[in-house]
Parts: C-alpha cells; structure tokens; sequence
C-alpha cells in the first residue's frame, strides 16, 4: 500500500513540476523577465509553505536556527539557483530541452565526488554517464545542423550545475531538519535574495499584467501565477516529500524523471511545443543513462540523505 501511494505521490509530483516551464514561458512571452517570473513563484510558495509550516510543524521551527548554513544553501542554490537558470535557458530553448540539460546534474555529481573524494563510481554507473552524455549532445544538436541557442545552452547547464550542488549539500544535510520545515525557509530565503537582487538593480524584475497566452488561448496573467505558486510550488513539494519518504530516495529520484516526459507533455500541449524526433532519442538517452547511474550507486556506501533530496530535481 505505501509503495502504491508513493508511486501515486511521485508521479503527480513530476507532473505538478513539469507544467512550471510551459506556465514560467507564458509569462516571460506576455512581458515578464525570469526573474520577475521567479521571484512570483518562490515568494508565493514561500508564504503559502510557511503557512503550512505554522499550521503543521510549529515546534520543529526552531529547527531553522540550528541548521543556518544549510537553509541559505539551499535556498540560493536549490531554489533561487535552479529556477533562475531554468528560466532564463527556456527562453532561449524548448522548454524539454532546457529540462534535459538540467537533468545533467546528477552526472556532475558523480564527476565531483570522483575527483574530490577519489570515490571511483562502478563500471555500470560509469556506462549510464556515458549514455547520458551521448543523449546530451544528441539533444543540443552538436554534431547537427540544428540551430540551437548557445546562451541557451549554457543557462541550461547552470541551472544543472546549481541543482548538482543541491544535491551534494543535501547528502551532507543533518536528518533532523524536517522537509516542510526546510522548504518553507528555504523558498522565503529565495524569495528574499532574489527581491534584494532586484531591489539593487542586479536582476531584472519585470512584471507586466498583459494577458497571457495558454494552449492558444488569452488568459488573465494571474492564471499562470497562481498554478506556478499552488500546482508547481506547493503542491508539487508536499507530494515530491510524501513520495520520498515512501518510496526513499533511490526510487523516488528514478520515477521523478518521468518529469522530463510531463513537462514535453504540457509544453506542447500548453505553448505549442515539442521536441524533434532525433531530440526524442536522444532525450530517452539521458534518462536511461540516468537510471543506469543511479542504480549503479552503492546504497551502503552513500550517505544518507535528507528525505527533500531529489523533490527538486524538476524545475
């Protein structure tokens, strides 16, 4: 039974996660800037969660004051890190392909600890980073014609190379500090460092109340706003830690990789997008080499990680 709700919690997690990027564009397309498009999702989040935290974790609050360096980490780097360079690649990029670059940073992960620990990943996990990379530059088109955004790319890989280092400080997270409790103080740091960016002037801030445009049709702004905050903010967490504590992180990062299908599922569905067939093969490349990686892993030999590790591998 827990592994049947897991399942359930994990796939709607991926699917709430996927349809950001679609929702994210319609914004930046109707006049918004990343990271005006950013700061709207992470400060509603942040409330929102926080709200929760009150309601549901009152005394594991005082959590937050032990665990300072973890929060802010976090929050940078997982949240404000992630988001900021996701959105800036989809506006250069499809929003799949933006995704499937992203979903690099478990590979850079690996090559991390090979060079920083001299912990040699096995043959099989090796063998999964090579598919992986293979269907990386499959899907960027290198040895093609394609004309493929290079500011693209490289915002792409920013936002995997931010999502590896949350997946390195999560491994080295203290247990006790509880998901939701970690989630509310990490969006409202985010929503703090990116209001201080815009507020000096460092990142554009730009918000506009034009319609936007979803599956063809105008819509009132606050439409895409208010599923980015509840559906692939709130929803998308709660769902993401009530998956991995029943499936555990193993599993629960390998059914989360049916995000990238569910954001190429609603992109087309929501912006007109889609991928090219060649993208398609090269983009089931990354993700079994993915799961060769990570089923490559030796569980004893890895520590244990926050029960939020992986929940944000999707944005």
């Amino acid at each position: 039974m827990n592994s049947r709700n897991g399942l359930i919690f994990a796939l709607l997690s991926a699917a709430t996660f996927g349809v950001s990027g679609p929702f994210a564009k319609s914004l930046i397309e109707s006049g918004w800037s990343p990271g005006g498009a950013v700061f709207a999702r992470v400060a509603g989040g942040a409330l929102v969660m926080m709200v929760i935290a009150v309601a549901t974790q009152w005394p594991r609050l005082r959590q937050v004051s032990a665990h300072t360096r973890t929060v802010l980490l976090y929050g940078v780097f997982a949240i404000s890190g992630v988001q900021l360079c996701f959105f800036n690649a989809v506006q250069h990029l499809s929003v799949g392909v933006a995704l499937l670059l992203e979903y690099l940073a478990p590979i850079i992960v690996i090559g991390w600890v090979w060079i920083t620990k001299g912990a040699r990943p096995s043959v099989q996990t090796l063998l999964g980073a090579a598919v992986a990379m293979i269907g990386a530059a499959v899907v960027i088109d290198v040895f093609g014609s394609a004309e493929i955004s290079a500011v693209g790319v490289a915002w792409g890989l920013a936002a995997a190379a931010c999502l590896a280092v949350y997946f390195v400080i999560s491994e080295r997270a203290d247990g006790d500090l509880h998901p939701v409790v970690l989630a509310a103080s990490g969006l409202t740091v985010s929503a703090m460092v990116i209001g201080a960016l815009g507020l000096v002037g460092v990142l554009p801030l730009q918000f506009s109340a034009s319609n936007a445009v979803v599956a063809d049709h105008s819509v009132n702004v606050w439409l895409p706003v208010v599923v980015l905050v509840l559906v692939s903010t709130v929803i998308a967490y709660l769902t993401g830690i009530a998956a991995i504590t029943l499936l555990g992180p193993t599993i629960g990062s390998l059914v989360a990789l049916t995000e990238v299908l569910c954001a190429v599922l609603a992109a087309w569905i929501l912006v007109g997008e889609s991928v090219t067939a060649l993208q398609a093969v090269g983009g089931a490349a990354i993700i079994a080499g993915l799961v060769l990686a990570r089923l490559g892993q030796v569980a004893p030999k890895q520590i244990p990680a926050d029960p939020m590790t992986n929940v944000m591998a999707e944005e």
